[in-house]
């Protein structure tokens, strides 16, 4: 039985164990917080003052609203030393300068692990104040997001500054707890994909896939539920949201409702100044920097929870094309957002993004030749720290980091690979003093 299993099941329905998930869940915290502390923690806050922490807080507040043109130059922002500088002394250390806050709905089997990657370790350097759901590492999913989902403002922060933990939309809940100039994205990926990923991920816990994959005996699960989904899917249970159009679900839309499609898409798109394209996913990253006001080289990245090739299943074109026929939702909201990724690509200015992409990857290549000795791990050969979770029906590989790396380099390289539950318990210690609480028991 695995923490992940353990943890979904006390999530779901309520049973006896919380005491156990606690106290494990304190430790690894406990012990991950200790290690990042000596590796290179001091280091990693060096470069803020009390005074810059309350500059970027009077900032936050006094704000104006977002630019026109959200891919404008960064003439406004404040000045940092010379990230190129830093490069070519073959340094990993960045100073970050002011942000505005971001929401970043993180989607599910997208790529939104790596972008929240990316906030974790930018609002960590920030000092900035993130939004946590109360209970665990989501808010109430799959319940639609609630304002008293969110555990409350740590004293001395006067608002939230990032919010990106996994949650199911509801803007109009979501909207007032943030500032007026808040930066809104999100991310989508080839509803293919993102639909065999989600398959592999959670067959045990998506109710559909589990009824199929019974059913399955010894052919394929994915190919048995796609014989005939409706007969393994049950739209009134909660916990298969997942299992038809999972995007369009995580973006709050309802996938049996077409009438108020064309109003549904009109408020995502006024809502998202930015859907990142998980295909194009430098691209997107460059267009995310334009929007934080960042420099690239902070952008760098390497990719999380990737499954084992055997976890993989091979799709053909019969295949394929009955997902898209079962996710139709998800196609079309994919392929409309493509269409405006392009646009905005244009607006930025396509010879400009070209040559941002190509910097942004030598100074990702760079970083993670510094930081990874190994990638692609089995979960076995890792470190408690570094482990990623795992689900009962995929294997989840992670990261080895270099050996010989200074104190600071390892506080940096720790936090670049570190997966998504770990640094968000990290993170969440650091701003309460405390663990997580665990969902309570019926």
């Amino acid at each position: 039985m695995t923490l992940h299993w353990l943890a979904s099941q006390v999530w779901r329905h309520r049973v006896a164990g919380v005491t156990l998930i606690l106290g494990v869940t304190f430790l690894l915290i406990l012990v991950g917080t200790h290690l990042l502390q000596h590796s290179g923690s001091n280091d990693f806050h060096k470069g803020w003052s009390e005074t810059s922490l309350k500059e970027r807080q009077e900032l936050a507040v006094n704000a104006k609203q977002r630019p026109a043109n959200l891919y404008q130059d960064h003439k406004e922002r404040r000045v940092t030393p010379s990230l190129a500088a830093q490069a070519k002394k073959d340094s990993i250390h960045f100073t970050w300068s002011y942000i505005p806050p971001v929401v970043f709905l993180k989607t599910h089997k997208t790529g939104g692990s790596t972008v929240q990657n990316v906030l974790f370790r930018m609002g960590e350097k920030d000092g900035a104040t993130f939004a946590f759901p109360y209970y665990t590492y989501q808010f109430s999913y799959p319940d639609k997001f609630r304002a008293d989902f969110v555990d409350e403002l740590p004293e001395g922060s006067s608002n939230f500054d990032i919010l990106c933990s996994h949650m199911r939309l509801d803007i109009e809940e979501l909207r007032p707890m943030m500032l007026p100039n808040t930066i809104y994205v999100t991310i989508l990926r080839d509803p293919v994909l993102t639909f065999e990923s989600v398959f592999s991920c959670y067959t045990s816990t998506v109710p559909a896939f589990t009824l199929a994959k019974k059913a399955a005996e010894h052919r394929s699960a994915l190919s048995m539920f796609l014989e005939s989904p409706e007969s393994f899917w049950d739209p009134k249970e909660p916990r298969n949201g997942l299992a038809k159009n999972p995007m369009s679900f995580d973006l709050g839309l309802d996938g049996q409702k077409w009438d108020s499609w064309p109003t549904d898409l009109t408020q995502l798109e006024e809502t998202f100044q930015l859907v990142m394209i998980a295909e194009h996913f430098d691209e997107s990253l460059v267009l995310l920097g334009a929007l934080l006001k960042l420099e690239l080289e902070e952008l760098a990245y390497v990719h999380f929870n990737t499954r084992s090739a055997q976890d993989l299943t091979p799709l053909d074109d019969i295949t394929k094309a009955k997902i898209r026929a079962w996710n139709r939702m998800d196609v079309l909201l994919y392929d409309f957002f493509l269409h405006l990724f392009w646009e905005k690509a244009a607006r930025y200015g396509m010879e400009r993004l070209k040559k941002d992409v190509a910097r942004l990857r030598a100074s990702t290549d760079r970083i993670r030749q510094k930081c990874v000795s190994r990638k692609e791990v089995p979960p076995g050969e890792l470190e408690d720290l570094l482990r990623p979770v795992q689900t009962d029906s995929a294997t989840i590989l992670g990261y080895h980091v270099q050996g010989n790396l200074t104190k600071q380099d390892q506080g940096f390289c720790m936090r670049f690979v570190l997966p998504e539950r770990h640094y968000h318990a990290h993170l969440y210690f650091q701003q309460y003093g405390r663990a997580m609480r665990p969902v309570p028991t019926a």
